[in-house]
């Protein structure tokens, strides 16, 4: 038999063979989970930001604080407070280089985008990573208006999506030029200025239709930081931004490189640092702060005439920063205050401080100072209206009251002295026992009635001065004094108009009473005008112009002062430190006598030398501009007297 064939094995079906995924394809395919998973989260917070977004069709008008215009004497603004808005403006109405200089260094391709630069914002990512720091935002003319228009100023993710999904919907919704225009008039650029045409009116005192290419320049600088920026506040830096303004100007074409340099040529490069330059700062926060109750109850806007003279605060500001950058290191005082009164009481200046920028705190009104012997008149004047005569003598030598020992100002004891002599070499001994002569407590009440409201200690370190007043109450006691013992308050206020016209305050010019006797006033002011011919203020003579002053001292040098004044004003200047720490050796006589002469001569400077109350019973007071003569010759022409003086003050 032939051998049986043998079947051949069945062949297994093949199975494909599966080819290993390599690493880029996982990788690729992770990408593509992430991103879609990206995508969607990111179209989850867009629309969770999109619930509470405001109502397009309501355009939110933020709540306006009234705005105060501040004017000196002659009508000229130096201070705003509130919001200001000016006239609306379009595109016609203001210079072509104004919107060109906002774009130049805000929004370069405001007309190229559709509301978000995208390139505009990874530009500004580069070259905040570069820096390490933020230097550049990506925002658009149209996110800035969208925010100012709906959104809070908070920093948020949130916001910040909200803005770019507000500024897509301005786009579709308006024109490129109609953005523009809301822009101008709704954008803040400081000092309460809403809008372009307030800014110009508020930086420059004129239409934004009158703008020239640099004062446009200084305005679009004010967008990045309108408080550092400001041409009121620092004039230099606010320059220097308008430089960079301008030249990338140039760089987009809006100006030729020969425009720039015109614009800046023939301006003088601001010097003056913050706060100098009679700005009158403090004087204005002192008037806004007695407003406050009138604004608390209305909306209307105000102008507020004031009392301030412009030249004499430019004079104040100066001579104060002067003398301190000369002679405060070396003497270690660091802040000083100045406030000077016409007769009336009308403040003409007002310094409270070295620089304003530095430190708002108002050492004039707000300072709670110990006076020394700027305080003494008070103690001598009760006495005199008691029947102390500037010829008596006391004997100058060591007293001790109860634990108390004043010594005198360089521990010499000059035995018998006439009041006179006492007053105007400052000898604290002598005071002292006028004090206990007059009463500590008539003392105090002649003080109040002179316009101290501060309250004194009663004891006998008050006769030293060791009591605190503000430079304010010290000049009101002061003006009384030149005024012949009536009760002169200071003001500054003259006239409160609404924008409109109406009268909404204004000053009374009612007579100020007798709160002291004039006779013994007269006796004073004779002693006092002997301080400054041969006493401790001989550094405040004036040359044969009429003075009469007193300097201070407290302990230690922690305070120094010299008040005074003439016909025409009443001046006090303090010294010292706010740590109140000692200066070196810095008395009344000193730097405060020095700055006083300094400031009363420039602007007593062409005035009469007309002479002081002295209760002489001759010829008392000369108003040469007047042609008025009071005569205080008999108590019996006192009704007369009064009447010639008020109506020479009127005139």
């Amino acid at each position: 038999m032939p051998p049986k064939k043998r079947s051949a094995p069945a062949r297994k079906s093949a199975k494909p063979v599966k080819k290993k995924r390599g690493f880029k394809g996982i990788l690729l395919q992770a990408f593509l989970v992430v991103s879609i998973w990206v995508v969607v989260a990111i179209a989850l917070y867009v629309a969770y930001c999109a619930i509470d977004l405001p109502d397009i069709h309501q355009v939110t008008q933020p709540p306006r604080r009234p705005s105060v215009e501040l004017q000196a004497q002659d009508g000229t603004v130096f201070a705003r407070y509130g919001d200001m808005v000016g006239d609306h403006v379009t595109l016609a109405d203001v210079p072509p280089y104004l919107p060109q200089a906002i774009m130049a260094i805000e929004d370069r391709r405001f007309y190229h985008h559709f509301g978000v630069d995208v390139l505009g914002v990874m530009r500004a990512m580069v070259r905040n990573v570069i820096a390490g720091h933020t230097v550049q935002g990506g925002s658009t003319l149209t996110q800035q208006l969208a925010k100012n228009l709906f959104l809070s100023p908070e920093r948020t993710m949130k916001r910040k999506v909200q803005e770019m999904m507000l500024a897509l919907w301005l786009e579709h919704t308006y024109s490129k030029d109609q953005i523009m225009i809301a822009y101008l008039n709704r954008v803040y650029l400081g000092s309460g200025a809403y809008g372009v045409d307030a800014a110009a009116h508020t930086y420059f005192n004129k239409s934004a239709h009158d703008l020239n290419i640099r004062e446009s320049a200084q305005i679009a600088g004010l967008l990045r930081a309108p408080s550092r920026y400001s041409p009121l506040h620092d004039p230099a830096a606010s320059m220097e931004r308008a430089r960079v303004v301008m030249q990338a100007m140039v760089e987009e074409g809006y100006i030729t490189d020969r425009q720039r340099v015109a614009a800046i040529s023939g301006v003088p490069v601001p010097t003056h640092k913050p706060g100098s330059g009679g700005d009158g700062h403090y004087f204005a926060d002192w008037v806004y702060d007695q407003l406050a109750p009138m604004i608390a109850d209305t909306q209307q806007d105000m102008v507020v005439k004031t009392t301030l003279d412009l030249s004499q605060e430019r004079v104040a500001e100066r001579d104060l920063s002067d003398i301190l950058d000369k002679q405060g290191a070396a003497k270690n005082v660091t802040q000083a205050a100045l406030i000077s009164l016409a007769p009336d009481g009308a403040v003409r200046a007002l310094t409270g401080g070295r620089d304003y920028h530095e430190s708002q705190f108002n050492r004039a009104t707000q300072a709670m100072r110990q006076p020394g012997s700027s305080f003494k008149p008070i103690v001598y004047l009760t006495a005199i209206a008691q029947g102390l005569s500037p010829d008596d003598v006391i004997v100058d030598e060591p007293i001790t009251i109860g634990s108390y020992s004043p010594e005198n100002y360089e521990g010499r004891y000059e035995g018998p002295v006439t009041v006179r002599q006492a007053l105007a070499q400052s000898i604290n001994t002598v005071a002292v026992r006028v004090l206990q002569k007059a009463g500590i407590g008539n003392v105090i009440q002649t003080a109040q009635d002179l316009g101290v409201t501060s309250p004194l200690e009663h004891d006998a370190a008050l006769a030293l001065g060791a009591s605190e007043v503000t430079p304010l109450e010290l000049a009101t006691v002061y003006a009384s004094l030149a005024a012949g013992g009536k009760g002169i308050t200071p003001y500054a206020i003259k006239e409160v108009d609404s924008r409109d016209g109406q009268v909404l305050f204004r000053h009374s010019d009612v007579s100020p009473p007798q709160v002291v006797d004039a006779g013994a006033v007269g006796t004073l002011t004779g002693m006092m005008e002997e301080v400054i011919r041969s006493g401790t203020g001989k550094a405040a003579s004036l040359g044969g112009r009429p003075v009469a002053g007193k300097t201070g001292t407290t302990s230690d040098f922690h305070d120094a002062w010299f008040a005074g004044f003439t016909a025409d004003y009443t001046t006090v200047v303090w010294m010292g430190n706010d740590d109140n720490s000692s200066m070196k050796h810095v008395a009344g006589g000193s730097l405060p006598a020095q700055l006083w002469h300094n400031y009363m001569s420039e602007v007593e400077h062409g005035l009469p030398e007309t002479a002081l109350h002295t209760g002489g019973g001759v010829l008392d007071h000369v108003i040469d501009d007047a042609g008025a003569v009071t005569n205080d010759v008999s108590k019996a022409f006192g009704d007369f007297i009064d009447s010639v003086v008020e109506g020479s003050e009127k005139k």
